[in-house]
């Protein structure tokens, strides 16, 4: 059976919260093998909230340190969907 995980993190505000967040997942770039991000854009202002879906593979053992790391970051939030196939 094999496991697939996807991360959706929330950033709450992301001129605060991107670079720590940035830095997270460079760290763990080789267990992400799909990252989209996204956040409302309009002719005034951009939004201050975003949101990242991430795919993970690789190394299982490392997903929870992922999700752990960034947990310890105030101001997002992470929620997660596995499979077993």
């Amino acid at each position: 059976m094999t496991r697939h995980k996807i991360l959706g993190i929330l950033i709450k505000d992301r001129i605060k919260e991107a670079g720590k967040t940035q830095t997270v997942l460079s760290g763990y770039g080789n267990i992400i093998s799909m990252r989209l991000g996204t956040h409302e854009l309009s002719d005034s202002k951009n939004s201050r909230v975003g949101m990242i879906v991430l795919t993970l593979s690789g190394d299982e053992s490392l997903w929870p340190n992922l999700e752990k790391d960034l947990n310890e970051i105030g101001g997002i939030e992470v929620k997660d969907i596995e499979f077993n196939v």
